[in-house]
């Protein structure tokens, strides 16, 4: 009795259903909640976030900010991002493995080709003529329940979640960069205001020196003097060193280590930095690299669970050889030869439960990658809160810093003054003019703090260097 195709394929429908249906189920909600929740997320955040620009940002500039590169507008540095990206050591080890993901995929691929073998044989025997053997043997699995093309497609998701941490450790290198800009600019800085520091406690050295040797001052102010002088000149020293490791950590992320100084000529005044708040609606965290990458890995491991729960399904193979014997090798090139040709239909009946086991290792992986997803995307939103929240705390800690300042060189010009008439002692001019350069120092790295968070928000946004 012929059975009916139609009856054929629904035999085939079911057997199909009753091994993937509760897969393809899980694995297709995972992908799809992911996704979900992303978009979600995305859009309350960006709600959250324009509404508290709106009402409390300080000095934004309405500049559209499209890559992290973009916020800092120095060719200089740009030149130095370039070199980074293209020999920076960490990044060449995301670039072999992305290239490792290519050839994986191209083993994977392989599988949905025919493939060919082709043998040749000699054998000598006493008494008997000599023979010679030549068979050539093309063999291909049907590829029935896209078992093989599952797998295939797995691959290409691994590329597409390579090509994601590629981006994302080029988008750390260009920010190391630029971080390691600033920190140039304000070590200069802060060299400058030690030196001017010093500068004022050599004065006041000579000052009170003069002063005791005339019988007007006293030891105590003079043992005062020289200890804040050479306090300063140890911590003076200490900021030369800590200029040269800056200098020495730029020349490293560029990855060319030539053995002497850096001769890029940072300007020891900040650049502008733009805030990346202002194009926060063109933002959302899916252009983060690392949650593409955690997405990518849900899709990659649904599609292996599916092609794990197809290997308990029928496979058939099909075979032809091409076959040649003769008493010579000229003769045995297939000038005469026999052909067959081979079906074959397997199915795994019994194997102890291992390719049970297998798929349900397969999804428990897709669970695992998904909760690593979730876990991703809570980083993201953290980081992107506390980034918008440090940029309008150190914007409110720069203002009051400035206003100290400006208070600080006031009253060192007014104890300056004093002093000279006899009307404060030195102790209080010493603590007076450290309090106007500590200031000075803890403003210049507050302004530091402020711009390297903006790089930081960039990246929480996932803005990111061009491929």
């Amino acid at each position: 009795m012929m059975v009916k195709p139609a009856v054929r394929k629904a035999i085939l429908a079911l057997m199909v259903s009753s091994l993937l249906g509760c897969s393809a189920f899980d694995n297709t909600h995972y992908a799809e909640q992911a996704r979900q929740t992303e978009a979600k997320t995305s859009q309350q955040l960006l709600e959250q976030l324009l509404a508290s620009s709106a009402s409390g940002s300080q000095d934004i500039l309405a500049q559209p900010v499209a890559r992290l590169t973009d916020l800092i507008n120095v060719p200089e540095l740009q030149t130095f991002i370039k070199a980074a990206l293209q020999n920076n050591p960490s990044l060449q080890q995301s670039v072999v493995a992305l290239n490792m993901a290519y050839a994986q995929h191209g083993i994977t691929s392989a599988s949905r080709l025919p493939s060919v073998d082709a043998s040749f044989s000699g054998s000598s025997t006493e008494d008997s003529d000599d023979s010679y053997t030549t068979d050539i043997t093309v063999s291909w699995e049907l590829d029935l329940w896209q078992k093989i093309a599952d797998s295939s497609n797995a691959a290409l998701k691994d590329i597409a979640s390579s090509q994601a941490s590629l981006q994302s450790a080029q988008d750390l290198v260009a920010a190391n960069v630029m971080r390691s800009w600033l920190d140039i600019s304000l070590q200069q800085q802060l060299v400058t205001i030690e030196t001017q520091r010093l500068a004022v406690l050599e004065n006041n050295q000579a000052l009170i020196m003069a002063r005791y040797r005339v019988g007007l001052g006293s030891l105590e102010d003079l043992d005062n003097a020289n200890t804040s002088a050479a306090s300063t000149r140890a911590t003076l020293v200490s900021y030369h060193e800590q200029l040269a490791q800056s200098k020495r950590d730029l020349t490293l992320f560029t990855g060319q280590w030539t053995g002497k100084n850096l001769v890029a000529d940072v300007s020891a005044q900040f650049p502008t930095v733009i805030n990346p708040i202002s194009s926060l609606g063109q933002q959302n965290l899916g252009r983060r690299p690392d949650v593409k990458a955690a997405f990518y890995n849900i899709e990659a491991e649904s599609l292996r669970t599916d092609a794990a729960y197809k290997a308990m399904l029928p496979s058939i193979s099909l075979s032809a050889s091409l076959t040649d014997m003769a008493e010579s090798p000229s003769d045995a090139l297939l000038t005469g030869p026999l052909w067959s040709v081979l079906g074959q239909l397997s199915a795994p009946l019994f194997q102890g439960g291992k390719l049970k086991s297998q798929a349900e290792l397969a999804r428990l992986t897709t669970e695992q990658h998904y909760w690593v997803y979730q876990d991703t995307l809570l980083n993201a939103v953290n980081e992107v809160e506390n980034t918008v929240g440090q940029e309008y705390s150190l914007a409110k800690q720069q203002q009051y810093l400035t206003e100290a300042q400006m208070s600080a060189q006031r009253s060192f010009v007014s104890y300056e003054e004093k002093y000279r008439q006899g009307l404060v002692d030195i102790f209080d001019l010493l603590t007076v003019q450290q309090q106007t350069y500590d200031i000075e120092a803890q403003l210049a790295t507050t302004i530091y703090n402020r711009l390297v968070n903006r790089i930081d928000l960039g990246l929480a946004l996932g803005l990111g260097v061009s491929a």
